[in-house]
């Protein structure tokens, strides 16, 4: 490398570029059953603002999304509705299970509940709460840009 560009050029493999680019660019969608919309919807708000960690609108389609945050009760009538948007979320994707009630059912152990989201579809992240604190949240979402970051990405 010539004396010129010392210091002024950094060299990478492209998958870490992609996965560093990748995690930065989130667009989530939130599948939102219960009481803890409200607080997915307070950590969105201005005050914890997760828009500075590149995860700020929500898509309404899952053909437009890449994370499904799965927020509230899952219940066993609604379980192939939340099947049915995994699979037509695009690739890659990944799922957040925020809140007690969408990872282990919550205080509703009962025959209508779903003990927990990842018998219907793979669990990246899992937060935990009843309702999660929105520190809580931004920490869950650390971890999944921190898994996003780390895991090897296929280019097509």
């Amino acid at each position: 490398m010539s004396r010129s560009l010392s210091g002024n050029v950094m060299t990478t493999k492209f998958d870490k570029l992609l996965g560093w680019a990748r995690k930065y660019s989130l667009f989530q969608y939130p599948f939102v059953t219960a009481c803890c919309g409200m607080e997915f919807m307070s950590t969105a708000c201005s005050h914890y603002d997760i828009d500075r960690f590149g995860a700020a609108f929500p898509r309404f389609s899952p053909r437009q999304a890449d994370v499904i945050w799965v927020v509230g009760t899952i219940s066993h009538k609604i379980a192939p509705i939340l099947r049915t948007v995994y699979d037509q979320t695009a690739d890659p994707k990944w799922v957040v299970s925020f809140g007690a009630c969408a990872s282990c059912g919550g205080p509703y152990d009962n025959y209508a509940t779903v003990q927990g989201i990842d018998t219907i579809v793979p669990v990246d992240v899992y937060i935990a709460g009843c309702p999660p604190r929105p520190e809580a949240v931004l920490d869950g979402l650390l971890k999944l840009q921190d898994l996003i970051q780390n895991q090897k990405h296929e280019w097509k």
